[in-house]
């Protein structure tokens, strides 16, 4: 079978599934509407999706092994398609929080299972290729998702953010069962030796923990005692579960030994980080862009999208370049690429203009796409086949953590940073600085101030600096972020001494 027809067969569900994790983030207001719910009760129908991605991923490995790899690929596909048809149909908050739980657990799977097709159906001198098509699904797909699901959601409704993946989904299942074959190594476990306590401890463990960093910075972290509770049984549950995985379990869920490998584990450090930007960036400047700047949705969506489209363009290039240069070097350019964008943002401004944006946008993309490819490659290379399936569950569940450690991350460094600097700006703002008392006369003279009925000149004044200072406070949060974000992609460069440039003469294929 052609490795392309594969590769067009096992990508075209997981583009849809990584939508799907930021399409309902810009409808949310309109199924909150619908349903009847309030904001907290509403993010839940994002929060319950993240949740039960992030316990599927990391045993989509082992569950290959114990159901066959096709047959649970077609399982996972088929119930990804079949809770989005009841999403869509949804009749209550409560309905819409089930299907999405699994919608979850059904879309999970799809990328650590299309990540190892691919590396088993190329040639090893040309999977920086097929990690270039891997890559554009994975990286474009988030930041497609909030300009899709604003079109769909503005024009159509919010149902059909969700119905239009059942086409897709029913033409996924029919072209897998006809091309998908497991490989011959695939080894399966008897149901006679699962690890249950690993399943439980595991699943508890990374359910808390999403929980956490999706509701921590709107619950005040540990000062509530719900997160207070659910970190404890994080905590504990992971604790335990490395412990049964690494002295206790005949066939253990998670291989954690894999970690081990020096290139694995320093490549996983490295991609965490990558995401953690990622994520928070793509996060943020949305942010930025509506409250400073008075963007609408669609507006502050399509101010990254050049982004997505510059890693479009950049990373089939790098694909064929990372077998003829050392992927170190692609992997260095693109960390310091990266880091020189989010340092262009620390620049922003209440002026900032549409342009600015953009053109920080697309030297992102074209760091990630210099980054992403070398990287996976670096990381995944050493890995015995015997292996892979294991070894791509925990990378993408590390890379997924690590945009949802960037988003809490983020959000919480935006509020605190944004309290410190206007408390700054209510310390100058006092009657006895001359500066103060100066700005308020020049503001009373104005027309416009003497215009409004009722209010003396003074207190209006005073009101418009107040407003000033507010939006100063903020503009100058996000300018930490992004400096922050900078200092972390320096930081992990010298990770990079640790990776080990693949050696593709040594690395078996097997078909499909």
């Amino acid at each position: 079978m052609n490795k392309w027809i594969i590769a067009i067969v096992i990508i075209i569900p997981t583009f849809i599934e990584v939508v799907d994790t930021s399409v309902v983030n810009v409808a949310l207001d309109h199924i909150r509407g619908s349903l009847s719910a309030g904001v907290d009760e509403a993010t839940w129908a994002i929060t319950s999706y993240l949740v039960s991605n992030a316990i599927i991923i990391p045993l989509t490995g082992w569950l290959a092994r114990v159901f066959g790899r096709k047959r649970y690929l077609i399982f996972s596909v088929t119930l990804f398609t079949v809770s989005s048809l009841f999403c869509g149909m949804a009749w209550s908050l409560s309905s819409l929080i089930f299907f999405r739980v699994l919608q979850g657990l059904g879309g999970g799977a799809l990328q650590p299972i299309s990540q190892t097709i691919l590396l088993e159906t190329f040639p090893p001198k040309e999977h920086g290729m097929a990690t270039a098509v891997f890559g554009i699904g994975v990286i474009f797909a988030p930041i497609l998702g909030p300009i899709l699901g604003g079109w769909i959601t503005d024009n159509w409704s919010w149902h059909w953010i969700f119905f239009i993946n059942i086409p897709i989904g029913v033409l996924s299942v029919i072209l897998i069962a006809a091309i998908i074959k497991d490989p011959p190594y695939l080894k399966r476990i008897p149901f006679s030796r699962i690890d249950y306590w690993g399943l439980i401890l595991i699943s508890l463990g990374l359910g808390c923990l999403q929980v956490i960093l999706d509701k921590g910075q709107q619950d005040d972290w540990f000062s509530s005692s719900f997160i207070l509770t659910l970190a404890v049984i994080s905590a504990l549950a992971l604790l335990l579960f490395i412990l049964v995985e690494l002295f206790w379990a005949k066939d253990p869920v998670v291989h954690l030994r894999i970690f081990k490998n020096k290139s694995f584990a320093s490549g996983s450090a490295v991609m965490f980080t990558n995401f953690f930007v990622l994520f928070g960036t793509i996060v943020i400047i949305p942010i930025y862009l509506q409250r400073l700047m008075g963007y609408n949705a669609f507006l502050s969506g399509l101010a990254l999208a050049p982004g997505g489209m510059a890693m479009v363009f950049i990373m089939p290039v790098v694909g064929k370049l990372v077998t003829k240069i050392s992927p170190k070097v692609i992997l260095f350019t693109g960390l310091v690429v990266s880091a020189v964008s989010t340092m262009i943002l620390t620049k922003v401004s209440l002026a900032t203009d549409f342009q600015f944006i953009v053109f920080a946008r697309v030297i992102t993309g074209i760091g990630l796409g210099l980054m992403f490819i070398p990287l996976t490659n670096l990381t995944l290379s050493s890995v015995p086949k015997e292996e892979m399936g294991n070894a791509t569950s925990l990378y993408n569940l590390i890379r997924n953590l690590g945009g949802s450690f960037g988003v809490a991350f983020v959000t919480t460094v935006l509020a605190q940073r944004a309290q410190y600097h206007q408390a700054r700006y209510v310390e100058a703002a006092n009657p006895y600085n001359p500066n103060f008392q100066q700005a308020v006369m020049k503001i009373s003279s104005m027309p416009q101030v003497h215009s409004l009925s009722g209010v003396p000149p003074a207190a209006a004044a005073k009101a418009v600096i107040y407003q000033e200072a507010l939006r100063q406070a903020n503009l100058f949060s996000f300018v930490d972020t992004f400096f922050l974000c900078t200092i972390l992609f320096i930081i992990i460069m010298p990770l990079l001494l640790f990776m080990r440039r693949p050696k593709y003469a040594s690395m078996p294929v097997s078909a499909h």
